[in-house]
């Protein structure tokens, strides 16, 4: 594996695990807010829709 290989993986790697926080995070603040289902839709559908 070269140094380029590797740094692409950890890159991909990082970025992953960086999102999967922002979603536990979103998660917790609109179970805590008890926000409305609609509203609810709405933050899931603008952060998937994030990385395209």
């Amino acid at each position: 594996m070269s140094i380029e290989q590797f740094e692409a993986i950890g890159l991909w790697l990082g970025l992953g695990a960086l999102y999967f926080f922002i979603v536990l995070a979103i998660r917790d603040v609109l179970k805590k807010s008890q926000a409305p289902k609609m509203g609810q839709f709405f933050v899931w559908l603008v952060l998937f829709l994030s990385p395209l």
